[in-house]
């Protein structure tokens, strides 16, 4: 009743028979009043000093600790027809397991004995390698012995210009005593024709004399061409003994030139064996590669390819499966302003989609149905979502997370970081400042100096 206009009817009211209206207007509805606000201010004081959880609200989703844990793709090595399917979506498979099988569509692989084949030209030809050695061996012997008669004929040679040197020292000794010789005839004929002329020599004895010179002159002349003739043979001899020389070196040259061509044909004979031994595993590994073969233990996912007669290119998905045994873990992106107030081993609480709970983000020990975590890895480079990749793992000091719990399951996460006042939080949302930095404080073992 406000009383506002100036008809009133409080005359014709009796206030006693209303209890509600006798409480509103009595003066102990306002004591109650002014002692709720009071109890109100008390109670808001009092919450304002209570301790509150810093913490970066973020979503994510389940995926495996390790790479080799996630789903995964198989694809075909080799371009090829699919002939026929050993396994069907949801199937379990085990490492090893054929999950298809492929056929040939390249002309090259079409030849069922191309293996046996191949192994015949890598026998033929290795024969042909051995052949070649055989020959280089032989060509080394004929080397050798051309080397040995070499040695001997250059002997020879040097034996024989030392025995012309001799014979030439021999003829020249003989044609110096003929020249003195003769010189000592041609004396005693100058001295016989002095004595003749005086009267006191008979001719008889200048004509004997005159034959003595005559004879010692044709035995110089003799002995003279005896040495010209021993020097020409040492001219004679050199020059065969040089002939010797280039003869075999000629010889021996082309027995070299014809080992480093058999050597030659021989390398290019090895290469091709071995072109041929590559060539002849790479058909035996192609031919295993016909058969698609499950990696590890897992649950075919889903079939890329339907059918049988389809063609597949190479490198291409044919299959997905999902492993058996995993660890799970789960990943979330962040901030790049709240990067810097993260760090290995920090506590997270994940709400899983799926797992009913009730959350207050600044107690999470008063949180039910949420789950802790701990920061296992942090990626050092810019996401293409413009955030960074942040990988949680369990915590082991806390309860387990869901059995029920499969891979890309989402998930609303909670960083939790340091402890402050709830009147500190407020103050700082008020004026934008970030989180304060979390440090996690690690018991030092042994004795502090």
């Amino acid at each position: 009743m406000l009383n506002i206009s100036k008809n009133s009817i409080m005359d014709r009211v009796d206030e006693s028979n209303f209890k509600t209206l006798l409480k509103v207007e009595g003066r102990s509805s306002r004591r109650s009043f002014i002692r709720f606000l009071y109890a109100i201010s008390i109670v808001s004081i009092i919450l304002l000093f209570l301790p509150w959880t810093q913490n970066i609200r973020t979503n994510g989703s389940v995926t495996t600790l390790k790479p080799d844990q996630r789903p995964q793709t198989i694809n075909s090595v080799i371009p090829g027809r699919i002939e026929k399917w050993y396994v069907q979506e949801g199937d379990f498979v085990k490492k090893g397991d054929t999950i298809a099988f492929l056929s040939e569509v390249k002309d090259k692989f079409f030849d069922t004995s191309l293996l046996s084949r191949t192994q015949s030209q890598m026998d033929l030809k290795s024969s042909s390698v051995d052949s070649y050695k055989s020959k280089v061996i032989a060509l080394n012997g004929q080397k050798r012995a051309m080397e040995e008669l070499r040695r001997l004929k250059i002997q020879q040679g040097k034996n024989k210009l030392m025995q012309s040197r001799l014979k030439a020292q021999n003829d020249s000794n003989n044609y110096q005593a003929a020249i003195a010789n003769y010189g000592a005839a041609r004396s005693q004929f100058n001295r016989m024709d002095s004595l003749y002329q005086e009267g006191l020599k008979s001719l008889t004895d200048f004509e004997n004399r005159r034959v003595k010179e005559q004879k010692a002159l044709a035995y110089k002349i003799e002995a003279q061409n005896k040495w010209l003739t021993s020097q020409n043979e040492i001219i004679n001899t050199q020059v065969e003994l040089s002939n010797i020389r280039v003869k075999f070196d000629s010889d021996i040259a082309k027995v070299n030139s014809d080992i480093f061509s058999t050597l030659s044909t021989q390398f290019d004979s090895e290469g091709t064996v071995t072109k041929m031994m590559n060539e002849l595993s790479n058909y035996s590994k192609r031919s295993s590669l016909h058969y698609i073969l499950a990696p590890q233990n897992g649950y075919v996912s889903s079939l890329i390819y339907s059918g049988i007669g389809e063609t597949i290119k190479e490198g291409e998905p044919v299959v997905r499966i999902m492993p058996t045994q995993y660890q799970l873990a789960v990943e979330l992106f962040v901030e790049p302003i709240d990067l810097p107030l993260l760090q290995i081993g920090q506590q997270v609480r994940l709400q899983f989609d799926g797992w009913p709970a009730i959350v207050f983000a600044g107690w999470p020990n008063t949180s039910y149905g949420t789950y802790g975590g701990e920061v296992y890895a942090m990626d050092m480079y810019l996401g293409d979502n413009g955030k960074y990749r942040i990988l949680v793992k369990p915590d082991t000091s806390d309860h387990a997370w869901p059995d029920a719990l499969m891979y890309g399951g989402g998930t609303n996460n909670m960083i939790l970081l340091n402890d402050v006042p709830v009147w500190y939080e407020l103050w700082r949302n008020i004026n934008g400042f970030p989180p304060d930095f979390y440090k996690k404080h690690k018991k030092l073992k042994g004795i502090k100096k």
